[in-house]
Formats: structure tokens, sequence, C-alpha cells
């Protein structure tokens, strides 16, 4: 019997969920860890972090190997339940691009909203895996 939902999904994280230590703290298990970013966005940070659409923008972070199951118990069962599932070309090096999932928020966060706490702590998570910082 095939149960898709422990099928490996390639999943783009840009926000603190990639950080490994963080993942596992949440009962998900990373795979297959890969630095990419992805054209066409830029990161901005309210009160969570998400991705909008910028030309000539681009927004780093990591990919995982999840299931779907994994998935849904890093946000529904986190209560992150504003974010939706989305699919991304994510460019993972210099002549390769892999289609992926995507979590964002629905709604854009206003221009006033900000977050300096969790901007902190994502500029160190992006230093840890040498990844640019660029809001």
């Amino acid at each position: 019997m095939d149960n898709s939902n422990n099928r490996l999904h390639d999943v783009f994280f840009y926000g603190l969920y990639m950080d490994e230590e963080i993942l596992k703290t949440k009962g998900v298990n990373p795979r297959n860890q890969r630095a990419g970013f992805v054209s066409g966005y830029k990161l901005r940070v309210g009160k969570l972090a998400t991705l909008l659409r910028c030309e000539n923008s681009k927004a780093y972070g990591l990919v995982y190997s999840l299931t779907y199951d994994e998935v849904e118990k890093l946000y529904a069962g986190s209560g992150l339940t504003q974010y939706i599932k989305e699919s991304l070309l994510v460019n993972v090096d210099e002549n390769k691009s892999i289609a992926t999932l995507c979590c964002n928020l629905l709604d854009a966060p206003s221009e006033d909203e900000s977050n300096e706490e969790y901007s902190s702590k994502l500029k160190k998570c992006m230093e840890k895996y040498n990844l640019p910082f660029v809001l």
C-alpha cells in the first residue's frame, strides 16, 4: 500500500525553519540539505517571515527533503495556519534548479509591521549557513 504522506518532497525554507536544530525540536527529520535561492522574490519580515514577489531580487534559504506529514506538523501542527503551500523553482547551484514546496504567508505583512527579535535570530541563522541576509 502506497502511503503518499511518507513520500519525500523538497521544501524551501527562508525563515527560522532553515535551522536544522529547530526542525528537529519540532519532530522533523531534515534530509538532503542544499543551499539555494529563488529569483523574483525578496524576503520580508513582519511578525513572521514571508517571500514577496519582486523583480530582480533573490531570496536565499535552504532546501530539505521532508515528508508531507512533516510539513503539516511544522505549519498546521504549530498553529502557523496563515501559511499556504506553493510551488517554487529553487536554484541550488549554478546550472540546476529544482521544483520545491514552499510555505508562504497568504497575506503580506503591512509596511509598518516588523519583528526585530525575529530579524536578529534570522540574521544569525543565515550566517550559520553562510547565506546572504538580504531584506
